[in-house]
């Protein structure tokens, strides 16, 4: 139930995501929301840049095998997030020489490293195994930064305001966070410049690759802002903020609860038929929610974005949206599923590769589109989707690296609940409702024949093996 609770988490904070931005959309004028989106992609790039290296080293090897080894990581993972954080503060200065006010470059800063520390500090705690604080404090973050931006936009109607509101939901945040009484008594932190070396070899290459899964998203960003303006850009980065969130939250609440099993399975020395399975069980995870979820994004939205859009964004974010589900999908597999292989051997040129041609190709096709198509934000797109597809075809053979017994049938349903609605929405426009009807009873058909596979599958497992605590 506390691992239920985690994910629930993870999904409390989709929604509050999800809201904020449509609310955010409303509340500032099309010129401010795309300073803000572009705000929003640098502080997670700065965020990432800084810190993701530390927070992979945690996931990789934290807590350890003994009390001893966890004050040690601990320790260690504390000296690096404070050279971290000042070189954070460090490169936001610099931003001002290259234009960049210094009030947004000093809030855009402090916001990167609350966010980085934030993350740091729930990883931890998932790794320790306290769901419950983790569950508690991961839903603490959300509301606090939600409600702060909201509140910046609502009284100052303005970009630099609700950036700030942004920075004064995170420091809500942290005071919560350290008020949080703490459990047992443990051994000192001390730190060991041999596990710096350890954390920097490991989680600075796959933190290389999830900078280069942030300047994808910040390229298409530059190629629309660039070739469009701000106020041509604002629907399709809006249609961009919004679709890709469902798919990383979704990818992010699977991956924490499942993921620490297959890599202590992994470095037991697990391998044949268990090993196989219990890889194929979380792919198929992976891949028939992330399905499911454009599934029921496809399906509804027309709707929404009648109901939730503004006026004056709707064509552009319905012109684009169809392109932004298929790349946003494609490219949470690319960052979770198909380098899994590679993360548990430690195989780091293979991550730092796959990740270099999601990032290169996604943009370059977009950049050919524009040659071949003339410049639209829907010829942008469909390069993009075209760049993500080859780069998930590429990336197969990452995956094929390790063999896994993938259970088809859940899979393939979760396929078909994805393409009954994309077939309904490009049905004639004097169909609505029938389309409509059509999407959302295939999405939500299909997608119920998947969820039950996955439930076999699971009842399958716990039958055979010791239910873990």
């Amino acid at each position: 139930m506390i691992k239920i609770a985690a994910m629930g988490a993870y999904f409390y904070q989709a929604g509050l995501a999800f809201g904020l931005l449509i609310l955010v959309s409303h509340l500032l004028l099309p010129a401010d929301y795309a300073a803000y989106s572009l705000f929003i992609s640098m502080t997670q790039f700065g965020a990432i840049a800084c810190f993701e290296w530390i927070r992979f080293a945690c996931s990789r090897f934290y807590p350890g095998q003994s009390a001893d080894s966890e004050a040690v990581e601990r320790g260690t993972m504390r000296v690096e997030f404070a050279i971290c954080s000042g070189l954070c503060l460090l490169a936001a200065l610099a931003c001002i020489g290259l234009g960049v006010s210094p009030v947004v470059a000093l809030v855009g800063g402090l916001v990167a490293i609350a966010q980085g520390g934030s993350e740091l500090h729930l990883t931890m705690l998932r790794f320790r195994q306290e769901f419950h604080v983790f569950s508690w404090l991961q839903g603490s973050r959300a509301t606090a930064v939600a409600g702060g931006t909201l509140a910046g936009a609502v009284i100052g109607h303005g970009f630099v305001w609700t950036a700030s509101g942004s920075l004064a939901g995170y420091l809500i945040y942290i005071c919560v966070a350290l008020a949080v009484p703490r459990g047992p008594a443990v051994p000192a932190a001390t730190w060991e410049r041999a596990v710096v070396r350890k954390h920097l070899v490991y989680g600075g290459v796959s933190a290389s690759a999830s900078v280069a899964g942030m300047l994808a998203p910040l390229g298409l960003k530059a190629i629309l802002t660039t070739l469009l303006g701000a106020q041509g850009a604002a629907g399709a980065m809006l249609a961009l903020d919004l679709l890709q969130r469902p798919f990383v939250l979704i990818v992010s609440a699977l991956q924490a609860i499942r993921y620490p099993d297959v890599v202590s399975l992994f470095d037991r020395g697990g391998s044949g038929p268990e090993l196989r399975r219990e890889l194929g069980q979380y792919y198929a995870l992976l891949a028939s929610f992330s399905l499911m979820t454009a599934a029921g994004i496809i399906a509804l939205l027309r709707p929404v974005a009648a109901l939730v859009i503004a006026a004056d964004l709707q064509a552009a974010f319905l012109r684009t949206a169809p392109f932004l589900v298929a790349i946003s999908l494609l490219r949470a597999l690319i960052q979770t599923l198909l380098p899994t292989p590679a993360h548990l051997r430690r195989h780091l040129t293979s991550i730092a590769l796959l990740a270099a041609i999601d990032c290169l190709l996604l943009n370059l096709f977009a950049l050919i589109a524009v040659k071949a198509l003339g410049i639209s934000d829907t010829a942008i797109m469909i390069g993009g989707a075209f760049g993500a597809a080859l780069a998930t075809l590429s990336g197969l053979w990452v995956l094929r690296s390790l063999p896994f017994d993938l259970p088809w049938r859940p899979v393939l349903a979760a396929l078909a609940s994805m393409i009954v609605p994309a077939m309904a929405f490009g049905m004639p426009s004097d169909n609505s409702y029938a389309s409509l009807a059509i999407g959302v009873g295939g999405a939500g058909l299909f997608g119920l024949m998947s969820l039950y596979g996955l439930y076999r599958q699971n009842r399958q497992q716990l039958a055979t093996q010791p239910v873990s605590t």
